[in-house]
């Protein structure tokens, strides 16, 4: 699949989030036996603008969020609850995306027996972590993909180190649904969550099974064409 060109990402910080849903993210690390590429499947991800209150860039100008100010495509990293944490910079001073969580991709490139490398760099507390849930987290996704704050922060992609590469259907079905973890008046209502609908079980927490959820009012089925 072909990397997507930087102009990719200067859109709106929300068609950027829907956009974002089904692109593989490529990550080639080191390993013993040679370098090896890592692959996982955006599923779920989170649009934020400077001008509400629930973004980082909310709060002003500083160094440590710079790259929320940088041109579009600047890999803006953090720490969440003691882990790393993945976004793009999006069209506008201060809006971005946060990668909420991804599925595990496996082609040629990316073999399944890489999911090894990737249960390694992620390991459960007394088994190996399953597969399917190596990526449902954003600080998860960070591990098992060797993204840190130190290395990639106000970066740009690398073709040759850490790359997206566009989705294999431009259509598919997703979920739109207000973000996780805002504090209450800090708009946390806003409807700037989107899910992969085929993925919804491997989200962060699945919209479609949250108790008291109702369509059309908590949550709105969508396709992108």
């Amino acid at each position: 699949m072909p990397s997507l060109h930087p102009d990719f990402f200067d859109q709106t910080a929300e068609s950027l989030a829907i956009a974002l849903l089904g692109t593989i993210l490529r990550r080639r690390v080191q390993t013993s036996k040679g370098p090896v590429w890592l692959a996982a499947r955006i599923i779920e991800t989170e649009a934020y603008y400077r001008d509400e209150r629930g973004s980082h860039s909310s709060l002003g100008y500083t160094e440590k969020r710079r790259a929320m100010f940088m041109p579009p495509g600047t890999i803006y990293m953090y720490y969440a609850r003691g882990g790393d944490s993945l976004n793009f910079s999006a069209a506008g001073d201060g809006n971005g995306v946060l990668i909420k969580s991804a599925f595990p991709h496996v082609d040629p490139l990316s073999p399944a027996e890489n999911l090894v490398v990737m249960q390694r760099l992620n390991p459960g507390s007394q088994a190996p972590r399953p597969a399917a849930r190596l990526c449902n987290g954003q600080t998860l996704l960070c591990k098992s993909l060797d993204l840190k704050v130190p290395d990639w922060n106000q970066r740009q992609l690398k073709q040759n180190e850490f790359r997206l590469e566009a989705a294999q259907q431009a259509s598919l079905d997703y979920i739109q649904c207000p973000r996780l973890g805002i504090p209450v008046g800090r708009d946390h209502e806003l409807p700037y969550r989107f899910v992969e609908a085929a993925f919804s079980a491997y989200a962060t927490k699945n919209p479609l099974t949250c108790r008291g959820w109702r369509e059309g009012i908590d949550y709105r089925r969508l396709q992108r064409n």
